[in-house]
């Protein structure tokens, strides 16, 4: 018997279909590339770096106060609730102290980040190629990887871990105002607790996952923006795509450095 040829459209469709799953592949490549480029010499201005790192950090900052600290005082709150049932409500301070530094810091700021400025990189980014600007780039002979992309990798790169610093602090004092209020914990004893509960291996293990996050979210939200379709709906299309994959991509890694860090007994 005879092969039967594949309908055409079948085939179009799973070579689109491959396509679509090299791209991200691919455009990852060229980062790295570009990153062993930037060795031998930036080339994007100063000015630009210091506009990018001011819009993922400075302008993001109070946003990821607020949402840790109101994450610490519900963590106190909910905790609280059960604890004072056993006459154990000092130990808020470790069960707000141990998910903060460990797990929600990380993540909240990662997700207020994905928000934020992943969808603010593929506006920016799929505008300018809805204008023609980034092959106007090409054009000038300047790589618009090493132009564009990697002033924004680099500063969430930068950025995440302080903000991360900062978001523990807040979810501290959150979960601190509750402690103090419902319970009738002294502040100085509270933070004792706190510290005590939570050593140096779990504020590593948040700051090694914003690093993470980080390039995630600023790789993420640059592709989007850089295949971006040149309309106007390919900008509010790219800016979904770079959120909802931020988010995605953030929780999946965190499930990963969960198994690990566990494996590691961190």
């Amino acid at each position: 018997m005879p092969r039967l040829a594949a309908p055409s459209s079948l085939k179009t469709e799973l070579q689109s279909r491959l396509k679509a799953w090299l791209l991200p592949v691919a455009f990852l490549g060229e980062v790295l590339l570009a990153s062993g480029r930037a060795a031998r010499g930036w080339q994007f201005r100063k000015p630009d770096l210091l506009r990018v790192l001011n819009e993922a950090s400075a302008q993001a900052l109070p946003i990821v106060l607020i949402v840790n600290a109101l994450v610490g005082a519900i963590l106190a709150f909910v905790g609280a609730v059960q604890l004072v049932k056993f006459g154990a409500g000092i130990y808020v301070a470790d069960l707000v102290s141990i998910a903060v530094t460990r797990e929600m810091a990380a993540v909240i700021t990662a997700v207020v980040i994905s928000g934020r400025t992943a969808a603010s990189f593929a506006a920016e980014l799929a505008t300018m190629q809805a204008n023609e600007e980034i092959d106007a780039l090409r054009v000038l002979g300047l790589d618009p990887i090493g132009y564009l992309v990697l002033p924004r990798v680099l500063s969430l790169l930068v950025m995440m871990p302080l903000l991360y610093v900062y978001g523990c602090v807040a979810a501290l004092l959150g979960g601190m105002a509750v402690g103090t209020t419902m319970l009738d914990i002294n502040p100085q004893a509270y933070f004792d607790r706190a510290l005590l509960a939570s050593p140096l291996s779990y504020v590593a293990l948040g700051i090694s996952k914003t690093v993470v996050f980080g390039i995630l979210i600023a790789i993420g939200g640059c592709y989007a923006g850089m295949n971006a379709s040149r309309d106007a709906a390919g900008v509010g299309r790219a800016t979904t795509k770079a959120v909802v994959a931020g988010i995605v991509g953030v929780i999946a890694l965190d499930a990963i450095f969960a198994v690990c860090a566990n494996a590691l007994d961190i």
